[in-house]
């Protein structure tokens, strides 16, 4: 992909003659005509999901990859619904899909450097977007997701899962309850082993590799920094409010020495292995601090290149007490049968379980990641057919995406301090609660 010569060309003919969103349904009873651009493995859980609704139409599909169009229509064609309109001729074929006028919304699940462009393209051309999750490539790519938004008023969705996972949602029911007391820390990160990810097959990536070795290996090459920030930190800015009452201000980050990923080459290929000569930048445990307006601290942790179990290391912690996702722990002081003991978090969690869950348990069961998807691509849909603003909106999005170019620079810059921009221009002191409310 010349991602360079993509940025130069700002938008197809036709593509941004919407001021608006083209929205053309007129109740909630209507249904929502959904593109989807990407439809590797995370866009067909997108797909297997919005056809299980009764409120969408899957009008096109967007893909470079003809295997995976043959996956989607054969998954269309089993549950009875219409073959789709397939765009997948070249890289810039989405923008064939955005001049349509019979899409109401996309989803994008593409490779993230395409993310920001696709999803301000999409914007321009008035497509409610539901944009898969990333880091940013820069800050001013966060600029320009959220110009796109006020220039147009079409609404993004930025489709955190996470935020939507059973626990989270409990653990939120408890900080609104205020069982920590006020909150002081908080933890989070993507602790995922991904090697076998990163190459695939064996030791192979880019045009060698499949799936996401195609495309993810390369930025732990030329990259170093925190990633992939936002499924630790999408459920803790809900926790804090962040952008609605509270924000991020300035984070610092370090990076550890990269030996994780060769190491694995060399155990799976040999030390013959032409990629055995590969140096890869990114450390192998990224730590990104962040300050918030009203004083508490985020600790992230980016952990994918280790032979490690998987963790999101969430931790809440207030002046009353603490949870600890890891070792599932919670001490509550004045609660806790003894104190300075760890007890088990699970009856809380069942005493605290969130509304949402108690209501869709039985139809969010199935549906990828414990149930969580089923609740993003809900929330996604009715805020589309509601023509609203989402509960995970573009300023939300910018801010956990920025976190990457900030962190990288941090580390380039020996962990000075970098400053979090107010995507919401001062907005943030009013804005009102609205995740899961």
């Amino acid at each position: 992909m010349k991602r360079r010569d993509f940025l130069k060309t700002t938008s197809a003919a036709g593509l941004t003659a919407a001021a608006a969103p083209n929205f053309l349904f007129a109740g909630q009873g209507q249904k929502v005509r959904l593109g989807l651009i990407g439809v590797g493995l995370r866009g067909t859980w997108h797909l297997r999901n919005a056809i299980l609704r009764d409120d969408t139409e899957i009008r096109a599909i967007c893909d470079i990859d003809p295997e995976r169009i043959s996956i989607c229509r054969e998954m269309l064609s089993n549950a009875g619904r219409a073959e789709p309109l397939v765009f997948g001729k070249d890289d810039h074929a989405y923008r064939d899909l955005l001049i349509r006028d019979d899409i109401d919304a996309v989803i994008i699940s593409t490779p993230w450097l395409w993310h920001v462009p696709m999803a301000v393209d999409s914007m321009k051309a008035g497509k409610y977007v539901g944009l898969e999750v990333s880091g940013a490539a820069s800050v001013e790519e966060c600029w320009e997701m959220v110009r796109a938004h006020e220039q147009t008023g079409t609404h993004l969705m930025f489709l955190e899962n996470v935020s939507y996972r059973r626990d989270v949602m409990a653990v939120l029911n408890m900080v609104r309850q205020e069982l920590f007391g006020e909150l002081i820390q908080c933890h989070g990160g993507y602790q995922h082993d991904l090697r076998a990810v990163k190459f695939n097959p064996g030791v192979e990536f880019g045009e060698k590799g499949k799936s996401e070795a195609r495309w993810r290996t390369q930025h732990s090459i030329k990259r170093n920094g925190e990633l992939y920030p936002t499924h630790g930190l999408g459920p803790i800015v809900n926790f804090l409010d962040t952008n609605r009452g509270n924000r991020l201000v300035s984070l610092t980050s370090t990076a550890t020495k990269s030996r994780g990923l060769r190491n694995y080459i060399v155990e799976k290929g040999g030390e013959d292995h032409p990629n055995a000569k590969v140096r890869f930048n990114l450390g192998d445990i990224v730590t990104t601090v962040m300050t918030c307006a009203n004083g508490e601290v985020i600790v992230l942790h980016h952990d994918t290149n280790l032979p490690r179990p998987y963790s999101l290391a969430f931790r809440v912690q207030g002046t009353r007490g603490l949870w600890m996702k890891d070792g599932n722990q919670i001490y509550i002081e004045g609660v806790s049968p003894e104190p300075h003991r760890w007890e088990p978090s699970q009856p809380y969690l069942e005493k605290y379980d969130h509304e949402y869950w108690k209501k869709y348990q039985a139809v969010a069961e199935g549906a990828g990641h414990g149930g969580m998807d089923f609740f993003v691509l809900k929330e996604f849909v009715e805020s589309v057919k509601g023509q609203k603003a989402p509960p995970i909106d573009v300023y939300d999005g910018a801010a956990m995406m920025v976190i990457t170019p900030l962190s990288e620079r941090s580390i380039t810059e020996g962990g000075q301090p970098q400053q979090i921009p107010d995507f919401t221009n001062g907005r943030w002191i009013k804005r009102p609660r609205v995740f899961a409310v």
